[in-house]
């Protein structure tokens, strides 16, 4: 603050208790009464947005001018003694805080207090605001990322299929089951031609959902060497990573917070929120809406030439069909879910609620078991990463008709056991007196 609004502002507080001090003898009554006079105007207060003042802060001017021997200093505002420090912060949280801003430089002030709630430095109940971080970051050179920037550089891939980019975005919201769900966008790009060899909305942005992308997308355009995704759920599973080793896809996560790797991916979603999403008519369902997506990447994406590569989409594909790797013919079961259980000595295994009996060599063995959720009658056995078979459902009535006749023999008994005759006993004859007490 300068010093002319400092003296603008003492003169302020002075000419408003003037009345106040200038009479000596004045009845408590009276000072009240001016008070309350002082209290109702609305002011132009220098130095301050306010226009009114509390009855609190006349008293303490009247009482700072009253005490210092009737000084016009006293009524001068004073600098604040925790001047460059957060009301707001302690001392010991700003610390934590500059610590951290200094390990995570580049990332927003969101994802910074992400991570502080991870770490356990603030709870979500009683989190500082964006402004007060921003200002301690500004007072200790911390707003800005001084560092180097990143060497980054295009990249394009020399063959299709060598590297393929996958993530989802948000849609618009469609009608299903009369209710309004919002659709996710699903979407797998060739990094070479920049072809979408699938997308598709759906309801969740899940494992199930993104599994049944990649599937269609291997069906109909083959293998790709690399794929190369995002970093959320769908894209962490076990079940993903599995599929792809099998297949001999190296499955390449981008670091987090940062897309710029996955740069084609993300302008093709640009590019269908500019094109795509404002033509869509206000109400429609999720197969009307993939409908219209299909037509819009057959009739105009893929056909329209690509401002980077001079040709367009399909063109570009098309040139090096002889290069592509075609998918197994059970592809879906590279995709099973992958579980492991312990057969127990019974030879039961336990498996999404049910009882399935296993062959009689793997008791109390660890196997792996895959198996489609949909397919619940088919579950393959793994040991050892070779096929044992499959688990069979188990059936209480079948076993109580086997006879084991040595540790790996079992017969099978009829399903009607031949009954004895009855030699015709009769009740009163088992005393041995003709049934007569």
């Amino acid at each position: 603050m300068d010093k002319e609004l400092r003296d603008q502002i003492t003169l302020f507080r002075f000419g408003l208790i003037s009345p106040l001090v200038s009479r000596k003898g004045m009845s408590r009554g009276e000072q009240e009464d001016h008070i309350r006079v002082i209290t109702a105007k609305t002011w132009e207060i220098p130095g301050s947005a306010r226009s009114s003042i509390a009855r609190s802060t006349v008293l303490r001017w009247l009482f700072l001018y009253q005490r210092s021997g009737e000084r016009l200093e006293s009524l001068s505002p004073q600098p604040r003694k925790d001047l460059g420090a957060s009301r707001a912060l302690g001392a010991e949280l700003e610390a934590a805080f500059i610590a951290l801003r200094r390990e995570n430089l580049g990332v927003s002030l969101p994802v910074l207090v992400k991570f502080a709630r991870t770490r356990g430095i603030v709870t979500a109940d009683r989190t500082p605001s964006k402004d007060s971080l921003y200002r301690l970051f500004k007072r200790n050179g911390l707003d800005k990322d001084t560092r180097l920037p990143e060497d980054r550089r295009r990249f394009e891939t020399e063959l299709v299929n060598d590297m393929w980019q996958s993530d989802c975005m948000h849609g618009p919201r469609v009608i299903h089951e009369n209710k309004l769900r919002k659709a996710y966008l699903f979407a797998v790009i060739d990094d070479h031609s920049r072809l979408i060899t699938y997308a598709r909305f759906y309801l969740s942005e899940n494992l199930d959902c993104y599994r049944d992308c990649l599937i269609h997308a291997m069906e109909t355009r083959g293998l790709p060497r690399r794929l190369y995704v995002d970093n959320g759920s769908a894209f962490r599973s076990n079940a993903l990573k599995y599929a792809c080793a099998r297949l001999g896809v190296a499955l390449l996560h981008s670091r987090p917070y940062i897309p710029e790797g996955r740069g084609k991916i993300e302008r093709f979603f640009l590019t269908a929120r500019t094109q795509l999403i404002p033509t869509l008519p206000e109400s429609l369902t999720i197969d009307k809406l993939n409908e219209l997506l299909v037509a819009w990447i057959d009739g105009e994406y893929h056909k329209r030439i690509h401002s980077t590569t001079g040709q367009s989409p399909m063109e570009r594909y098309l040139a090096h069909l002889s290069l592509l790797r075609s998918a197994p013919k059970d592809l879906r079961d590279y995709f099973r879910t992958t579980v492991r259980r312990k057969v127990d000595k019974d030879r039961t295994v336990t498996l999404l609620g049910k009882l399935y009996e296993a062959p009689a060599g793997l008791i109390g063995q660890t196997v792996t078991l895959l198996y489609h959720e949909h397919e619940a009658g088919r579950i393959e056995i793994f040991k050892d990463e070779v096929s044992v078979g499959f688990l069979g459902i188990l059936d209480t009535g079948v076993n109580s008709r086997v006879r084991r006749t040595g540790k790996q023999r079992l017969d099978l008994l009829p399903d009607s056991i031949p009954q004895i005759p009855s030699p015709g006993i009769r009740g009163g004859s088992l005393f041995g007196n003709g049934g007569k007490p």
